[in-house]
């Protein structure tokens, strides 16, 4: 392995030498790795407070002092090394991160390396999921900077034997507060090896005086991903290196019956791997994997599976503990003066990632190294360790920075596909998922139906009945006042396989919440904004949807036969969000335009203005795929649109134009972004086309032939 001193930063992380190969990093640990670093100082930190039982279980590396594990360390040279088990797949958390610790020590981001879910290097983490890293993580990593700079501050004041007066930190140097002398952070750092405790209550900067922190920095290594330097699992290679290729089922359910290799004998430098019924071919080349996979011969054993006709039914018929609803509730219901039934249906959608699943595998005697994209190393080393029933430090999973995953890559297939077929053929393997491979084998947002009723008192709320069957209970509870209220999620047999999705099951309830709010302020004829104002008692939510109102210009929308005007509020994950948009559909073709959208996010104080607007627009573009057109097309477990030919994502001509409000407060703690902004735009686009047309739309996606229904 090459020295991890050199001109690319996070080549370690990246573990790539040139760019037709690709050598990982070979098995390196805590302790040699900081010999390479260079002696210097670190600081070992024990978290006492409740993020602790978050981020740490009973595995983790800080319980076992032989590992070293710590969350950062200053070198000789005066770079910063940070370690975080948190992953990048796109929502720019490196840099986030990199930002706060660069704050609290008063130096660039370009002297951070920050190291991100290697098991073998980081601290114990859970996932890279929830919109959980800026609230978990960047408290941690600033106290963690914070503890470090107090360190250096002191060996400043010891060397130059002062008393208690104020130092000033700048560029990586302590300066002497009379004589114009200064230190270097290297310089402090020579030959130290302490050893220290969190200190809980250390001062960190305050966001009114941030100067990296709070800024649009550009993207930490940015350049690589636009350049193609960038190295993902898929073009990483091993010495020796052979391609896997797997025999899957034709659809979900199916269990072998039979299978003829022999079509496979002579075939050169391709192997079989066969253990009961995961059957696999290795190759020189991932074409000859193919072909080789192509030519086994196997028959399956089918059983019948619910299709995408009979989905909604199958859900609802199949849902667990449909109680009875309160007497109060009902009475308030049936008293009412308006009353609101109805029922909405949320079909499955893929993930559809830029880069499908890939795994590379290579074992040295009984230690396996898993190189992989995915949300979880922690989960995939779990996982890896019940398949080969290994103790988990012989297992080290590494976690290049990937190509999305919006909660589609929590598992780790891939890796554990090709650790197999290493284990068996004795060569380092790679696997790599077709697209297909990716649309019919990775698991998809879950399907749901959503039945409301609610009512209204003299235009006030009065009763909410609310039931999700199977997508999710995430975002289920209305943020509005309501005198009774009931909100029940109910578990489903799902015909197909199912987990997370960005911002989970959010985008379903809050579709049928703000639908059926706006339906109930139709009903009363009353301003749609007014009447979730009227209700909503939230300050950052209401604050939020009145300063994106006015940004959209709502009071002074101007309405003609053809266009309607949509709008749809809500708080998830720490995230607030309002979305307003305006549509025009044509009278006789149908067609749908969406003129413009203004979405409005609050998420605490900001870390980074120009990454978040990116988040936020990339869950717009995202959730208008879900709004309009994404559906998983299903038939006795069968996936029939698994491509990008037969599965409609969102392209550039259905693009609107957009306008971003951020609202900054810096008097709150910072929430994530990457989830929260996702939740506005399927219901603000289905009540701007009920504005226009008078047509309730109650299923997503809304327009899946790209016609508004009359």
């Amino acid at each position: 392995m090459k020295s991890l001193k050199g001109k690319s930063k996070g080549r370690f992380l990246n573990n790539s030498e040139k760019a037709e190969s690709c050598v990982p990093p070979q098995n390196i640990s805590r302790r040699n790795f900081f010999k390479k670093m260079g002696a210097g100082l670190a600081t070992y930190v024990v978290m006492t407070d409740v993020l602790a039982s978050q981020v740490f279980s009973p595995y983790s590396p800080l319980k076992d002092e032989d590992q070293l594990a710590s969350w950062i360390h200053l070198n000789p040279s005066g770079n910063v090394t940070v370690f975080t088990g948190k992953v990048e797949v796109g929502q720019n958390i490196r840099t986030s991160l990199s930002q706060v610790v660069a704050e609290e020590l008063s130096i660039s981001i370009d002297h951070i390396d920050l190291i991100m879910g290697d098991t073998h290097l980081t601290p114990y983490d859970r996932g890279t999921y929830g919109s959980l890293t800026t609230p978990q993580m960047a408290p941690i990593l600033r106290k963690a900077a914070a503890n470090l700079r107090e360190m250096l501050l002191h060996q400043a004041k010891e060397k130059w034997k002062l008393g208690e007066v104020n130092l000033q930190l700048e560029k990586g140097f302590v300066h002497h507060p009379s004589n114009g002398g200064k230190l270097s952070y290297g310089d402090l750092a020579k030959g130290k090896k302490w050893m220290k405790k969190m200190d809980e209550e250390v001062p960190t900067v305050a966001p009114e005086a941030w100067k990296v922190a709070g800024t649009s920095v550009r993207k930490v290594n940015g350049r690589d991903f636009i350049t193609g330097t960038h190295r993902y699992v898929s073009d990483m290679s091993l010495p020796g290196m052979v391609y896997g290729k797997i025999l899957r089922p034709p659809y979900k359910g199916a269990k072998l019956k039979r299978v003829n290799t022999g079509n496979l004998a002579g075939m050169a430098g391709v192997k079989i791997v066969q253990e009961d019924d995961f059957i696999g071919v290795t190759a020189r080349d991932s074409r000859t994997a193919s072909v080789a996979l192509a030519m086994i011969e196997a028959d399956w054993e089918t059983t019948p599976q619910p299709s995408g006709k009979d989905l909604f039914s199958h859900l609802v018929n199949t849902g667990e503990d449909q109680t009875v609803v309160g007497n109060a509730l009902e009475s308030e219901y049936l008293s009412s003066d308006k009353q609101l039934g109805q029922e909405f249906q949320v079909q499955y959608i893929a993930h559809v990632p830029l880069e499908p699943r890939a795994g590379l595998a290579q074992w040295t005697g009984d230690e396996l190294q898993v190189w992989t994209g995915t949300q979880r190393p922690f989960g995939v080393q779990e996982e890896l360790q019940r398949t080969f029933d290994l103790p988990k430090e012989k297992i080290r999973v590494y976690m290049p920075d990937t190509g999305s995953g919006y909660g589609g890559k929590h598992t780790g297939e891939a890796g554990i596909e090709a650790a197999r077929l290493a284990k068996a053929v004795k060569k380092p393997v790679k696997v790599t998922w077709t697209r297909e491979e990716e649309f019919k084998w990775a698991y998809f947002r879950p399907a749901g139906v959503i039945r409301v009723k609610a009512s209204t008192r003299n235009g006030q709320l009065s009763a909410w009945d609310f039931h999700n069957f199977n997508s999710g209970g995430a975002g289920i509870e209305t943020p509005y006042e309501v005198k009774e209220k009931n909100h029940q999620y109910h578990r489903s047999d799902s015909p197909l396989r199912q987990g997370s999705y960005r911002a989970l099951a959010s985008t379903a309830n809050v579709f049928a919440i703000e639908a059926q709010i706006n339906d109930l302020a139709s009903t009363n004829q009353i301003d749609p904004l007014k009447f979730r104002l009227n209700h909503l008692k939230n300050e950052r939510l209401s604050k939020l949807t009145e300063i994106t109102a006015d940004a959209f210009g709502w009071v002074k929308r101007n309405k003609t036969t053809n266009n309607g005007f949509g709008m749809a509020c809500g708080a998830v994950k720490g995230g607030f969000v309002a979305t307003f948009a305006e549509v025009k559909v044509d009278p006789d073709t149908r067609e749908l335009e969406i003129l413009r959208v203004t979405a409005g996010f609050e998420c605490g104080a900001i870390l980074n203005p120009r990454h978040l607007k990116s988040q936020v627009v990339g869950c717009i573009l995202q959730g208008l795929g879900g709004a309009l057109f994404e559906a998983v097309e299903f038939e006795n477990g069968d996936i029939k649109n698994a491509s990008l030919s037969s599965y409609r994502v969102p392209r550039f001509k259905d693009t609107p134009k957009m306008e971003v409000v951020l609202v900054d407060r810096k008097d709150l703690p910072s929430s994530g972004a990457g989830e929260a902004p996702i939740i506005g735009i399927a219901p603000a686009l289905r009540n701007a086309i009920f504005d226009a047309t008078g047509v309730k739309i109650n299923q997503l996606p809304m327009l899946p032939n790209g016609i508004v229904p009359k």
